[in-house]
């Protein structure tokens, strides 16, 4: 647990740990073999891709410029950030089953999970807490809570849920739960793809889980796969020989990512270090690097001694759960303010947690469009609590919890009720929303009349190439084309400018007088989007598409 069982551990990385984390000769031959392998498979795949559009190191078929982005969106003037605040739904979208002893989670539904739309419904993998044994009043002894096994939820809007009866887990006398059964002493965090590009059926749903194996001295990951997400197939112990707790599992790039917070990782000059945000890597899913590369990290204190997982001050949560939409990654992380007390490392009652939100182009690393802002409060999407209960409230990431439905963006995350009393102990899974795409735009200072922002250079493959706009005031909005040395194209640029003629939106088709974009093909190119405020206008440019569908 950031939770309460790993934090109230006293272990800590001696040399035991650092010879659990040498790396075996036989994993690392396999390691090279699969990395020659999935290099000469990209050089294949980037070959066979000519006729597609390119951004940096991706290339694909879509383009998503979004104004967070300060690498798509490198240059800019007279503009600044103005973030979005989420919508966040009131009630709940799942619940602990209370009334069920035979349920795992009779006590909370952490969203250390997954959603997907698949097969014309959505999925929820989730892991639940329910008790061991009653506690008693200020109880510290977290062996009363009983956390895990993952959990499996259906819905065919997104906003109500079922649990369907699995029968795969005897649970309070019986199998009338939704658990999920997995061959470890601990299951807690689940987070899932659907593969289609694997040839085997049998491995179509891929899962990397949150474990605690009895050969291991700490919580670390396995994987699974399964053919339809309800059986599972377990993956070796071990994969990665180190103690971490995911946040996310994605794809990028033509790798396989877990994002995680490093539990026994070390600090600026070896000392003990806090919660922060690393990644783990596969050429395959089967083979991972031991080796783990700094994803997103906060500033520690400079006295090494007020550094450390049980040390007050703001650490980042579980690491960053990620969103990946082709050539970018938006993700959040958990403000973790640790407020530890004295015999309680956890920080029961003190210790909160919020949102920061983050943007990555390569899937590893990850940075702040706003430095330290909160991106969704605890305030704004607060648990159910019973009154006079005296507690704090932690917000967990979104793992693989956020996706566009339709025309918005639905970042389903947990919300959690941290008590000084384990009686109060609950949690619950929320539902957050934005219109698609907008989780910030770029908008003028407040006395500006006129901005512009450059993009980073693409590539235009093939003829049909295609630019959109998400903005709002898009009267106040021109597009210009230049090469890739910011020298402007006279047929693309001045009174030659696109323009759109849609009302605001999220797909304003940009238009030039020149006609289509065919004679830049094979060319790389930079778009600069003006913004111009008029009377009754007050440009935002949310996102710029690029398409060559």
């Amino acid at each position: 647990m950031s939770r309460f069982l790993l934090a109230l551990s006293s272990r800590r990385p001696e040399a035991g740990w650092r010879a659990h984390t040498r790396p075996r000769r036989s994993i690392w031959r396999g390691v090279a073999g699969a990395l020659l392998l999935a290099a000469s498979a990209c050089g294949s795949a980037a070959a066979a891709a000519t006729d597609a559009l390119t951004l940096g190191a991706y290339t694909g078929q879509r383009l998503t410029l979004l104004a967070i982005d300060d690498e798509a969106l490198p240059l800019r003037g007279e503009l600044c950030l103005y973030l979005s605040k989420p919508q966040v739904r009131a009630k709940p979208v799942l619940t602990p089953s209370r009334g069920n002893p035979q349920a795992t989670d009779g006590v909370a539904t952490h969203f250390y999970g997954s959603v997907l739309r698949d097969g014309g419904k959505f999925r929820m993998w989730y892991y639940g807490v329910g008790w061991a044994g009653v506690p008693t009043e200020k109880d510290l002894d977290t062996k009363k809570l009983k956390e895990g096994p993952v959990c499996y939820a259906e819905s065919m809007d997104g906003l109500h849920w079922t649990k369907p009866v699995l029968g795969q887990v005897v649970h309070g006398g019986g199998s009338n739960n939704n658990a999920i059964a997995l061959p470890d002493t601990e299951t807690q965090g689940a987070f899932v793809l659907r593969d289609d590009q694997d040839p085997d059926p049998k491995r179509r749903y891929k899962m990397v889980y949150e474990n605690r194996h009895v050969s291991l001295q700490f919580m670390s990951v396995r994987t699974a796969t399964s053919p339809d997400g309800i059986t599972w197939t377990p993956g070796p112990n071990s994969p990665i020989n180190s103690g971490l707790e995911p946040s996310a599992f994605y794809q990028h790039g033509g790798l396989f990512y877990i994002n995680a917070q490093y539990t026994r990782a070390a600090s600026e000059g070896g000392h003990r270090a806090g919660r922060q945000g690393y990644v783990w890597v596969s050429p395959d899913f089967n083979t991972w690097l031991q080796e783990a590369g700094e994803s997103f990290l906060l500033p520690e204190s400079p006295d090494p001694n007020e550094r450390g997982l049980d040390r007050p001050g703001l650490q980042v949560h579980l690491g960053v759960g990620a969103f990946s939409q082709g050539n970018v990654l938006v993700g959040l992380y958990s403000q973790w303010n640790s407020q530890p007390r004295p015999g309680d490392r956890f920080g029961r009652g003190t210790t909160t947690g919020d949102f920061g939100l983050v943007v990555s182009s390569d899937g590893q690393h990850f940075r702040e469009p706003v430095k330290g802002h909160v991106y969704l409060s605890r305030s704004a999407s607060p648990a159910a609590v019973t009154p006079g209960v005296r507690h704090q409230m932690i917000l967990q990431q979104s793992g693989n919890g956020i996706l566009n439905v339709g025309n918005e963006t639905w970042i389903y995350h947990g919300r959690w009720v941290n008590p000084e009393n384990l009686e109060h102990y609950h949690a619950e899974i929320a539902l957050a929303t934005l219109p698609r795409d907008r989780w910030g735009a770029l908008g003028l200072y407040p006395r500006a009349k006129e901005g512009t922002v450059w993009s980073a250079p693409v590539t235009i493959g093939r003829a049909g190439a295609r630019v959109t706009l998400n903005a709002e005031g898009v009267r106040g909005l021109s597009v210009e084309i230049a090469d890739a040395n910011f020298r402007l194209l006279p047929q693309y640029s001045g009174e030659q400018s696109g323009r759109t003629t849609a009302a605001d939106g999220l797909d304003c088709a940009v238009t030039w007088p020149q006609g289509s974009l065919d004679s830049l093909v094979g060319r790389s190119v930079r778009f600069r989007v003006r913004l111009q405020r008029g009377e009754d206008i007050d440009p935002r440019l949310f996102a710029l598409y690029v398409s060559g569908e």
